[in-house]
């Protein structure tokens, strides 16, 4: 009997000893995985305006990267803050800067939309306009190289409303200089595209739609220096397309617009220049 019970009790302690590190086991197990779904937060215990004054620091380096990881933390502490609003508007330049655009748009449209009487909202708009603003379109040496007849200039429109909507709002802002240059270098950069797509039509012998795009172009931007070429071509394609009458009447007006222009001197060779090349 003793020796049964001595049986039994081993098993019974064994069967124990079991289950007690089987359990241990799993209590490890859903530690390490415990800590593995919370990482350790890098900024846990600063405070929302040092993290500000890191991120301002970051930004001033060009680390912009490091500048958005604090921006964002401010943003979630300092919630409903003044500090926060300042956070939103360095975030969405911080996202510029670091080419997300469609990330710097959202917060700068969810700005907008959550603080319109914020002093800072001139600001908030330009800064849209200048995130849409490509510091490329209208450059002459890109125009040249590039068929705009594929394109999008879509950007370039979003941005112009932007600044039309600054300098219409807030016409003492001291934003609204620049914003009224840039529009008038989009509106000029714009008239090139449709002009460029007019000379692409024409060198093709589509010249019905050369008209057309030279036309569009006068009627949108009747103030842009390239409405000499826009006339010149649609002069060509009304010729081509024997329209006599709508030929002479672009004609008179290339005429009475520039008189000195050197498509009226060149003639056809002119044609195959853009109107800002002179050589």
């Amino acid at each position: 009997m003793k020796l049964l019970k001595n049986t039994l009790w081993g098993r019974s302690s064994g069967v124990k000893t079991g289950l007690v590190g089987s359990l241990a086991a799993v209590l490890m197990v859903l530690s390490l995985s415990g800590c593995g779904s919370t990482p350790e937060d890098e900024f846990g215990g600063m405070a929302p305006d040092k993290l500000y004054a890191d991120a301002k620091e970051e930004a001033a380096d060009g680390n912009y990267e490091n500048a958005i990881k604090r921006l964002e933390k401010v943003e979630a502490r300092a919630s409903g803050t003044m500090l926060a609003q300042q956070a939103q508007l360095d975030l969405a330049y911080a996202y510029y800067k670091t080419g997300e655009k469609a990330q710097a748009l959202a917060k700068l449209e969810r700005f907008i939309r959550l603080h319109p009487t914020s002093p800072a909202v001139d600001y908030a708009i330009y800064l849209q306009g200048l995130v849409n603003f490509n510091d490329d379109l209208g450059l002459f040496g890109r125009v040249a190289r590039q068929d705009l007849a594929e394109r999008d200039q879509q950007a370039a429109r979003d941005a112009y409303e932007s600044f039309k909507q600054l300098s219409t709002r807030f016409p003492t802002s001291k934003y609204a200089a620049d914003a009224k240059l840039r529009m008038n270098y989009i509106v000029n950069s714009l008239a090139s595209g449709e002009v460029h797509v007019a000379r692409y039509y024409l060198r093709r012998g589509a010249y019905l739609a050369a008209a057309n795009r030279a036309q569009q172009a006068l009627t949108d931007y009747r103030s842009s220096p390239a409405i000499e070429e826009a006339l010149f071509i649609m002069v060509r394609a009304y010729d081509q397309l024997g329209l006599i009458p709508l030929r002479d009447d672009a004609e008179r007006v290339l005429k009475q617009s520039f008189p000195n222009s050197p498509y009226l001197i060149g003639g056809v060779k002119a044609a195959d220049k853009p109107w800002w090349q002179l050589w």
